[in-house]
């Protein structure tokens, strides 16, 4: 997936957006789509057409963005609420969601030890974890923001999140042991 090569190469397309640049846009989009779908298809189990929900509220409000700087944790936190309107608005909720949407696993190598099906496994144990656990994990391991940024996305205290992340972590490793082949 494309991703912009620096920081500074990020506020530069954020900026050429809020002069309305649709191809700085579409850079943008191309960067942080794959990541914003399987986001949203851990939250909310949809990534696709949540995600166009998304990148539409995020060209319409791009220009209120007062510091290019932030784009990636205010792109989350516009995620976020997207993802807790369509829970709140799914009338059934015994629908069962595919995983089709999910980032393709890469194929193992024989030398890593970390085969495809531990990567199901470990995705499967993901839908299992209570939704605030599961949102934390994703943001920090899988994306990579920092303690501070998914306090700020989440709207909580960074001691909240690193509970929630201690929590989600022993609840992982408890449903990966117990499902681990014998």
């Amino acid at each position: 997936m494309p991703e912009p090569a620096d920081p500074l190469y990020e506020e530069i397309l954020v900026a050429r957006c809020q002069a309305g640049d649709e191809l700085a846009f579409a850079e943008l989009v191309a960067s942080y789509a794959p990541r914003i779908r399987y986001f949203l298809t851990k939250m909310c189990g949809n990534g696709e057409d949540v995600a166009q929900e998304v990148w539409l509220e995020v060209w319409r409000s791009i220009s209120r963005l007062n510091s290019a700087g932030a784009f990636a944790t205010w792109l989350y936190t516009i995620a976020r609420r997207c993802a807790m309107r369509h829970v709140s608005r799914r009338t059934r909720r015994d629908e069962q969601w595919e995983i089709d949407q999910l980032a393709e696993i890469p194929e193992a190598s024989v030398d890593d030890g970390f085969t495809a099906d531990d990567a199901r496994r470990l995705h499967a144990a993901l839908d299992g974890l209570p939704h605030v656990q599961r949102e934390s994990i994703v943001m920090r391991f899988l994306e990579d923001m920092s303690y501070d940024d998914i306090a700020r996305v989440v709207g909580c205290s960074v001691g909240t999140v690193r509970s929630r992340l201690f929590y989600a972590k022993a609840n992982l490793r408890n449903v990966l042991d117990d499902d681990r082949p014998h």
